[in-house]
């Protein structure tokens, strides 16, 4: 059998220095030398698994949630369904004056304001958090999940300044600016977003495992150095409203969709693709269009209402309201213009109600659009304007493919993510136990209070009491 760490010390109040270095060594031996002899497990019920989960915001109405707190909620939910005992944590204190270049610091801060709440959290088996939230926990010894729907430095990579964009849609944006509905070309600085890319890498190597929403989130975390093994990719889910109750299909005129959140300011309004969507409305003056959008600029709503012929205008809908807008739009053609997505909720959604996307080849676009069977990748507006024209052409092949759509969108129900999350959990306290909660194996343990027993006795010499030389 083998002796433990705890039974080698204890072992030192009852026999001299010669039979504690034979107890030590016989230890040893044997557990290099022989296999490990497992016991036969107790038939009793595994203990639930206690998951601290930070939430990246202050508690808010459930319509107007961004993307993260959205998925956020969805896991807390689909856990709590499984039997996973799941308590939510929002941070509370926040700097509320910090000059614009110090924005970033000032999120990354308002996360530490979870300490008041340190001893409730380490009594917990994992904490969670989206992205660098759970920063404040890694020095303690309790493991720490990140969880990544997208990356600040994919935003940084992947947003050009306005001069660097074709004319067409720079002409776009001297029209926004002109009527003073952005009040400028680029942000006059980035420095907060760059300060989240740099404590997002460095919480990202240091947690004990990440989970990346595609595997373009997968590759970007690999690129910032957290080691492969330790990147999952967890595909996020939709609410179970958008599959159910099932909606009777009667198609209508198909129209162009936009769905999903286009921001307020010029750098988001570039990274959601305005531009792109602006031209490619334009495009098609008589094909009726659907804009369903999250945005508080109240001058941008304006202008997107009266700037397209045939266009219907959702701004700011309550979410579970979005699936009864979508349904009578079976067979209509969605747009996802974004320039970046970790994940892109929006094409799930839309392809939940039957809407055959074009998208650019961002998040899992690139890993469920099979080209010309549930819907189209695109590389640039022309090529979107001229696919558009195919489907609008062709009913037949337009209703296939949105059948096609559906089907795929049926593999992000809430019940998979929790499959999935909760494997992961289990690989980690498995893990966990294995190593005895410090990061070593037992093998690593036993060794070190043996050698430090004999050091406490003067023993130098390993080898003159049988100890093994490790690698020899």
């Amino acid at each position: 059998m083998w002796y433990s760490a705890q039974y080698v010390i204890e072992k030192e109040r009852k026999h001299g220095l010669e039979g504690r270095a034979y107890l030590a060594t016989r230890s040893l031996l044997r557990l290099f030398l022989s296999e490990r002899v497992e016991r036969v497990p107790k038939n009793s019920t595994p203990k639930k698994i206690r998951l601290a989960f930070i939430h990246n915001e202050k508690r808010v109405h459930v319509g107007v949630h961004t993307g993260a707190a959205q998925i956020n909620r969805i896991m807390a939910s689909a856990l709590a369904k499984r039997g996973v005992q799941v308590r939510n944590f929002y941070p509370r204190t926040q700097l509320t004056d910090a000059p614009v270049h110090l924005k970033g610091l000032a999120n990354i801060l308002f996360f530490y304001s979870l300490l008041e709440h340190k001893d409730k959290m380490l009594t917990y088996d994992i904490i969670q958090g989206t992205t660098y939230t759970p920063l404040p926990f890694l020095a303690f010894n309790v493991p720490v999940v990140c969880h990544f729907g997208s990356t600040a430095r994919g935003y940084l990579a992947s947003t050009p300044r306005t001069s660097q964009l074709r004319t067409e849609e720079r002409e776009v944006f001297k029209e926004l600016t002109r009527l003073g509905i952005v009040p400028e070309f680029d942000l006059k600085t980035l420095r907060p977003i760059e300060d989240i890319a740099d404590i997002e890498a460095i919480t990202a190597t240091r947690a004990t495992a990440c989970i990346a929403t595609s595997l373009k989130v997968r590759d970007e975390l690999i690129g910032e150095g957290v080691p492969a093994d330790r990147v999952h990719v967890i595909h996020n889910a939709i609410e179970d409203y958008w599959f159910e109750p099932p909606r009777a299909v009667t198609p209508e005129p198909p129209h162009l969709v936009f769905l999903g959140r286009l921001g307020n300011d010029v750098f988001t309004l570039k990274l959601k693709g305005l531009s792109r969507l602006v031209n490619l409305y334009r495009a098609f003056p008589d094909v009726p269009k659907t804009t369903i959008c999250m945005t508080t600029n109240r001058k941008l709503k304006d202008w997107l209402r009266v700037s397209f012929p045939k266009h219907y205008m959702y701004v700011n809908l309550r979410k579970d309201l979005i699936p009864g807008a979508l349904a009578p739009l079976y067979g209509s053609i969605l747009f996802i213009s974004s320039r970046y997505e970790g994940f892109s909720l929006s094409l799930v959604e839309g392809m939940s109600q039957g809407l055959v996307p074009m998208a650019f080849p961002v998040g899992i676009a690139p890993e469920i659009i099979r080209d010309g069977e549930n819907g189209f990748l695109v590389s640039s507006v022309e090529q979107a304007i001229e696919r558009a024209r195919e489907l609008l052409g062709n009913e037949e092949k337009r209703l296939i493919m949105a059948t096609t759509a559906r089907q795929t969108a049926e593999q992000f129900r809430s019940a998979r993510i929790a499959d999935d999350l909760q494997n992961l959990y289990r690989k980690i306290k498995d893990e966990r136990r294995r190593t005895n909660g410090n990061g070593n194996s037992h093998a690593e343990n036993v060794l070190a209070a043996s050698i430090e027993l004999l050091k406490r006795e003067g023993v130098e010499n390993r080898t003159s009491v049988g100890v093994p030389e490790l690698g020899s």
